[in-house]
């Protein structure tokens, strides 16, 4: 496989409640995001955008479907830009997001274009946060309660988690994959893990990944013993004294093949050895290098279906 681009089909719209809809980018992979609206009507609030103008424009063209005016919130779940680079194609909107996620947009800047130079990104501007919070706040779409939720570095160390108690429906961001490898170098093994205990204890109906299928509690699952069996692999690739790199070639992708992405093993087994010497969650890596390096263990760039 290499990164040269093919291009995946356009996101849709799938209802999930009443003023409830989730975009969902199919298959998931690398900068495939979802999003989600989130309207009573007439007031509505946005989660997350697109990676590339066309498909943030297809999104718009979708919310304008189901809404009668453009979103005056718009939620960033996490600073990547897949989620957020199509904030520029809703000026009316104002940008929340927690408060570490607006220092890493501004950080990071449209950096994730140049790791895939060949794929049309279109005419991008970055829109950080205009409202950011700590903990926990709630906006309103009329009368549909939204709630944002921190729960420390998991994904990144930014992240927020929608959730809507009356309908039970939550937006993890990219806290929870589906049918995708998960992906926590930027953040957390532990934290991510602790996330996935919040999020379960919310008791959703409704569960939309940050990528790949909607779908239940049951993805929390998968989530969680990806990630266990994370730690236990840089237990014992430490114990015998082999790098992240030696013990993903070892052990593979194992009981978690069939999902999207198996690359991301060798990033994550770095965040995984980093916590198991003791280091702090979030503390930053060399994401660069690690990038290079996923990329000699897959044997070469990959896909980006944006």
């Amino acid at each position: 496989m290499t990164g040269t681009p093919v291009t995946a089909p356009p996101g849709r719209m799938t209802r999930l409640a009443d003023g409830v809809h989730a975009f969902v980018q199919p298959d998931g992979g690398w900068c495939l995001n979802n999003a989600g609206l989130i309207t009573d009507g007439v007031h509505s609030v946005l989660v997350d955008t697109a990676a590339t103008r066309e498909r943030a424009l297809h999104l718009r063209r979708e919310a304008l479907r189901l809404a009668p005016a453009p979103p005056r919130l718009l939620i960033a779940t996490h600073f990547h830009g897949d989620h957020t680079f199509g904030n520029c194609v809703f000026p009316e909107a104002t940008v929340v997001a927690q408060q570490r996620a607006r220092d890493d947009i501004l950080a990071s800047g449209l950096h994730l274009t140049g790791l895939w130079p060949d794929v049309c990104w279109g005419d991008l501007d970055v829109v950080p946060p205009h409202l950011t919070y700590r903990d926990e706040a709630t906006v309103h779409a009329g009368g549909i309660q939204v709630r944002l939720l921190h729960f420390g570095p998991a994904h990144t160390t930014g992240d927020t988690a929608v959730w809507l108690p009356e309908q039970r429906v939550l937006f993890t961001g990219d806290l929870v994959m589906s049918g995708v490898t998960p992906f926590c170098p930027m953040g957390s093994v532990s934290g991510s893990l602790a996330a996935l205990d919040a999020l379960r204890a919310l008791d959703p109906r409704v569960v939309v990944p940050g990528h790949g299928p909607v779908g239940g509690p049951e993805l929390f699952d998968v989530n969680e013993e990806y990630l266990r069996r994370l730690r236990r692999l840089a237990a014992q690739g430490l114990a015998v004294g082999a790098t992240p790199l030696q013990t993903a070639r070892r052990a593979g992708p194992g009981p978690f093949a069939d999902l999207l992405d198996a690359e991301r093993l060798v990033p994550n087994l770095h965040r995984a050895y980093a916590e198991e010497r003791g280091a702090a969650a979030g503390v930053p890596l060399d994401i660069p290098a690690l990038f290079a390096e996923m990329t000699r263990y897959h044997g070469g760039l990959p896909a980006c279906r944006a």
